[in-house]
């Protein structure tokens, strides 16, 4: 079940990455995010409203019940991690091509699968293993197809935040894991959607409002909405799926990173990116990565 969970949420990352490139171009980043958090904690306030006054989301996955001092602040801790990699992250979809940033962000399961082994010592089986060595490989042939267009993975910014944002979503992911078993899903995911709008505002006032004449505009686009709603719903079905005892976090994570299929489509079809070809082999090996450990983890 958590095998299933996990794709369709990566279903609703890829429209989510795709909602994001819409909205960043050339457009502001900082305003953008801070959107994306307000719009996110406002589909979740809600469900605190009501679980607070009345019973009627008692037994519920929906419900979210008071929490301690002590949980505020891992929701607040996850909240600055997650906060940190989409800043960087965003900054790296507005300036890189979706099909060469989109299976960059594809291998950080990699990096999660290290931390699942050393922390929760997970282990993976031969299937799973030629998974994982296949991601690698397709991270190796995009610097090559990255070259090809002007961009220099070693003497490029964007590369760097890229490799930030996936460094500390990787961080998130191992987080999580930890989170879920002793806090709820709805107790995590609105509270740090919360705590993560409060640090944006602050972030949107010292970093952006004082520069705004001189940045790049905000312009206000219907995809920053889009951005929120897929996902908090991508969100929403990973939490649950970690919540399955035997769920692992590096095949969990490795699985939401199949979302680069719908977002390489995105590119070709939407955004006419070039160089597609040789992509196009790097999405393949990534694709039988995630076959691969599928089949490993029946």
């Amino acid at each position: 079940m958590w095998i299933i969970l996990a794709f369709i949420s990566a279903l609703f990352l890829g429209f989510y990455e795709i909602s994001k490139k819409r909205a960043l171009d050339s457009n502001a980043v900082l305003p953008v995010l801070f959107l994306n958090a307000l719009v996110s904690s406002l589909i979740f306030v809600p469900f605190i409203a009501i679980s607070y006054t009345t019973d009627w989301l008692n037994g519920t996955l929906f419900y979210v019940p008071p929490i301690t001092l002590d949980a505020h602040l891992k929701a607040l801790i996850k909240a600055v991690i997650v906060l940190s990699s989409w800043i960087c992250g965003y900054f790296a979809t507005k300036h890189l091509p979706l099909t060469l940033n989109g299976p960059i962000k594809a291998t950080q399961p990699v990096v999660v699968l290290i931390g699942a082994m050393l922390i929760f010592g997970e282990r993976l089986n031969l299937y799973q293993w030629i998974g994982v060595s296949l991601g690698l490989l397709s991270l190796f042939l995009l610097s090559t197809s990255g070259t090809k267009e002007g961009i220099r993975f070693a003497h490029n910014r964007w590369i760097t935040y890229a490799i930030l944002s996936i460094t500390f979503g990787a961080i998130s992911g191992l987080y999580d894991k930890y989170l879920m078993r002793t806090m709820d899903v709805m107790t995590v995911q609105v509270w740090f959607n919360i705590y993560q709008l409060l640090l944006m505002a602050f972030v949107l006032r010292l970093l952006w409002y004082p520069q705004r004449k001189r940045s790049t505009p905000f312009v206000w686009r219907n995809s920053i909405i889009y951005i929120s709603i897929f996902l908090a719903i991508g969100d929403w079905l990973y939490f649950y799926a970690l919540t399955f005892p035997d769920s692992m976090i590096s095949i969990v994570s490795m699985i939401r990173r199949s979302n680069v299929l719908i977002t390489f489509i995105a590119g070709a079809l939407f955004f006419h990116e070039k160089n597609l070809k040789n992509k196009a082999f790097d999405l393949l090996l990534v694709l039988l990565g995630m076959l691969c450990i599928y089949w490993g983890t029946k």
